[in-house]
């Protein structure tokens, strides 16, 4: 089986990015950004994977990436598959491939898309991640909450945890935000959709707190920055860095680092709710799903409720 060695290999002596081809994909990725309001992270994965092809089309067809063809396509998808991609990456590029040609059709810069018959493989339905009740305390737990530092993760995995935020949301928290008084948080989630969250009692508490002496404390001398979330110095907390502390965390407390994944929190977030009796628009509402199908896959996940609904209404329970 290919490791990822072989992956980064087959990658590894492409020609650079042509100047065309990185405006081509340049004004996609802006009419995406304009048109369906796709996320950073979004965009950035689209233009890795619109890249990576520019340059095998460069080398391997010597052509353009807006020239390619259907059989091009065909058999870069098929020395990706060869080299041991996964399926969701595959899914992933094939979302570029229909966003770029599609692009390239409506602004009249092809006649045809030759992405337009390429099909997405079967993606197997994953289940979320979820720690126990259990877990999810003692994870909370493991910071110090006696120093800034301490505090400051203390704050962030109570909040993720009490308004089932996804990381990127976590981070990019801007302090403006949050409104304590009321009890709630304006989250901006994917494609600049927003929603307001209510904060519990336990998350308000440690918000508090660190709004009062941890954050002080970490900015020093620094200039006021605009994020919630600050690092000592004053510096914005990367999606990288919240992780490493987490899995730091986790350690601590006890917890196989297998067991936390990216969305750990917010999906323990979804599935104790649901546990504990809260319906599936509710939660939709509370972690931004748009369609109402992506939430229900928790219901696979909050075994414990379901177990309770049928020993209390099943006549033969």
């Amino acid at each position: 089986m290919p490791t990822t060695a072989d992956r980064r290999h087959l990658f590894s002596d492409l020609p650079a990015l042509e100047a065309a081809d990185a405006g081509a994909i340049e004004r996609c990725l802006d009419a995406l950004w304009a048109e369906r309001g796709l996320a950073k992270a979004t965009l950035a994965a689209y233009g890795t994977d619109l890249e990576l092809l520019a340059r095998w089309l460069r080398q391997a067809r010597g052509q353009a990436l807006i020239a390619a063809g259907r059989e091009d396509l065909f058999d870069y998808l098929a020395l990706r598959a060869r080299a041991g991609y996964s399926p969701r990456s595959g899914a992933r590029l094939l979302a570029s491939l229909h966003a770029f040609y599609g692009h390239a059709v409506r602004e009249g810069l092809r006649p045809d898309d030759p992405a337009s018959l390429l099909q997405a493989p079967k993606l197997p339905r994953l289940l979320p991640k979820a720690l126990s009740e259990a877990q999810v305390a003692a994870l909370l737990e493991a910071p110090d909450g006696t120093d800034p530092l301490g505090q400051r993760d203390r704050t962030m995995l109570e909040l993720m945890y009490a308004a089932g935020l996804r990381v990127s949301e976590l981070v990019g928290l801007p302090a403006t935000a949050l409104n304590l008084r009321q009890g709630a948080l304006r989250v901006t989630g994917k494609g600049g959709k927003e929603r307001l969250v209510p904060l519990g009692d336990e998350s308000r508490h440690w918000l508090e707190r660190y709004l009062h002496t941890s954050r002080p404390a970490l900015l020093g001398n620094s200039p006021e920055v605009a994020a919630l979330f600050v690092a000592p110095g004053g510096g914005a907390l990367s999606r990288q860095a919240f992780w490493a502390l987490v899995k730091r965390h986790a350690a601590t407390a006890g917890i196989d680092p297998a067991r936390i994944s990216p969305h750990g929190l917010r999906h323990s977030f979804a599935t104790h709710l649901l546990n504990h009796g809260a319906d599936l628009r509710s939660l939709q509402m509370l972690l931004g799903h748009e369609s109402l199908s992506t939430t229900q896959i928790y219901t696979l996940v909050a075994r414990d409720r379901l177990r309770h609904l049928h020993a209390l209404h099943h006549p033969r329970a």
